[in-house]
């Protein structure tokens, strides 16, 4: 029996492979390019590649569905690259959690035997002084100076901990964990939005507290004291993290929030 008497259109099938062929190619562009990498026009698209245009579209749709490019229709038409990042990873893992019913508890636990591994490995650096404990003091500032406003000090006290993943030497763990510090982030900035709402936000003192803990692990960090840096962290961990499980720890991962931050919110520190 042929295609077209299977009910499925006459050349669909091969159209599809060129499509995933071409995607294939532009993928490895994308991935391979800068940040400034652009993808040529539909027009030139068709000519580089000798296909038809729905083969092109196709194309673009099978990237689009992966994050990778965003297709603009209409006058001002085009298609925008988007690099994978932790915020988009995060976005796709935090998909297959939720399908898996995977609690926050549970991806708490997941932090505390990762995360602080992280701390032991900037105070191993041997140019920490220079790179590492500069900018982990200059976020302790802008921390201390936000401890009145629940959201803003949230966002920047998780931007810590995105500082201290970021400057993991080992590029496998640095990617790996910061895919779960961006997705747990996601959920304790909407925890913070709700209690905020609410006027339950903890006080200032309790915020003041996280500041002076994570200058303690600046301190432990910039003396070269990786055991104790890393025991410090995952005290830390544990004690910031009880107040979102606390509330929220039976829930299911939320996919939804990590969107927000994949796909719109303002950017979070990079690695």
């Amino acid at each position: 029996m042929t295609s077209a008497r299977r009910g499925r259109p006459a050349g669909r099938t091969p159209q599809l492979r060129i499509a995933e062929t071409v995607a294939a190619e532009l993928r490895s562009r994308i991935l391979a390019g800068d940040e400034d990498y652009r993808l040529p026009t539909q027009e030139q698209l068709v000519q580089d590649f000798g296909v038809s245009y729905p083969s092109i579209r196709e194309a673009l749709r099978i990237l689009e569905t992966e994050g990778l490019v965003t297709v603009r229709r209409g006058n001002v038409g085009g298609a925008e690259v988007h690099r994978p990042d932790e915020s988009s990873a995060a976005y796709h893992l935090g998909l297959a959690l939720q399908g898996a019913r995977v609690t926050l508890g549970d991806l708490a636990d997941g932090l505390r035997l990762l995360e602080p591994q992280c701390a032991r490995a900037c105070a191993e650096r041997a140019d920490r002084a220079e790179t590492v404990v500069p900018a982990l003091t200059a976020n302790a500032d802008a921390c201390a100076a936000l401890v009145e406003d629940g959201v803003a000090f949230t966002h920047t006290a998780r931007e810590f901990h995105d500082l201290i993943v970021s400057f993991t030497p080992n590029l496998t763990v640095r990617y790996v964990v910061s895919t779960l510090v961006a997705l747990w982030s996601t959920q304790e900035e909407a925890w913070a939005e709700a209690l905020t709402k609410r006027g339950e936000y903890p006080s200032a003192d309790e915020a003041s507290e996280v500041v002076r803990t994570h200058r303690r692990i600046v301190r432990e960090i910039a003396a070269g004291r990786a055991s104790e840096a890393e025991r410090l962290y995952r005290t830390h961990l544990t004690a910031t993290q009880a107040l979102v499980i606390d509330r929220f720890g039976d829930g299911v991962v939320n996919a939804a929030a990590s969107a927000r931050s994949a796909f719109g919110s303002t950017p979070r520190t990079r690695i």
